[in-house]
């Protein structure tokens, strides 16, 4: 529906508010302070609706201004994105829209490692939260445990790789800019 389709629409929803509370343009007049000629045209559809004509018609029947211009519903705020496995790790997507900091739940099997956890960088910055079990971080030469509750935030462009050498699976959420969408490249060449 265009913004004049839903224009040409108020002035049936106004009469119709009018004669369900079964008042008069005068009565309506009065309670609004906008004249009777221009209710009625209002109504008839011969005068477009303004702000502030709407305004004071939407407090005098007692609906939302949104009732009057019936603004379509809000989409649906559910984030329905397909989980993605990659070599045995799931990343759930819990956002939708793209360009600006995406948020996923990563699931860890037991005992789940990818290259003898060789360290990757990429543009960026991230962000996780273990929800269960334990995640082993590699970050540069550091090693940490990462249990639940507990939260980290780095630079991605510090080598780095995620790994779960323990026997339970792990949970977490990650949050990270659009270049940590882009696949990891290596933080060193390959050797020859």
């Amino acid at each position: 529906m265009t913004d004049d389709d839903a224009l040409q629409l108020v002035g049936p929803r106004l009469r119709a508010l009018r004669t369900e509370r079964g008042a008069t343009l005068t009565e309506i007049a009065e309670t609004t302070g906008i004249s009777v000629s221009t209710l009625s045209r209002l109504e008839s559809g011969g005068r477009r609706p303004s702000l502030e004509l709407l305004l004071p018609l939407a407090r005098a029947y007692g609906v939302a201004l949104d009732d009057l211009v019936d603004t379509p519903a809000p989409a649906d705020p559910r984030v329905l994105g397909r989980p993605v496995e990659r070599d045995g790790m799931t990343m759930v997507p819990l956002t939708r829209q793209g360009g600006g900091p995406q948020a996923h739940k990563m699931e860890l099997p037991p005992r789940w490692q990818v290259g003898n956890t060789e360290q990757k960088v990429h543009d960026g910055y991230e962000w996780l939260y273990v929800l269960s079990g334990r995640i082993r971080l590699l970050l540069g030469a550091r090693d940490f445990v990462l249990g639940q509750g507990e939260v980290v935030e780095f630079d991605t462009r510090v080598p780095h790789a995620f790994s779960n050498p323990f026997p339970e699976p792990a949970e977490a959420l990650i949050l990270f800019g659009p270049q940590g969408e882009r696949m990891h490249v290596r933080a060193r060449p390959a050797e020859r």
